[in-house]
């Protein structure tokens, strides 16, 4: 559960940027995603090298 102190003299639109944020960078809804069904260990591996063919081939097409 995320916690967000409101300080004096903040406004809540401010508090609520901050709640965002934070909850993006912990990541909850990357977790529920990820949990929401099950992948072999294999198929999970697969798809990181695929991912990393795929980045690398971008990398060569942009000249970085």
């Amino acid at each position: 559960m995320l916690i967000i102190n409101v300080k004096d003299g903040e406004s809540i639109d401010r508090a609520l940027k901050r709640y965002k944020r934070k909850h993006r960078n912990v990541g909850v809804i990357k977790q529920l995603r990820k949990r929401k069904e099950f992948t072999k260990p294999s198929v999970q591996r697969r798809n990181e090298i695929l991912k990393a063919k795929y980045r690398n081939e971008k990398d060569q097409e942009t000249g970085m």
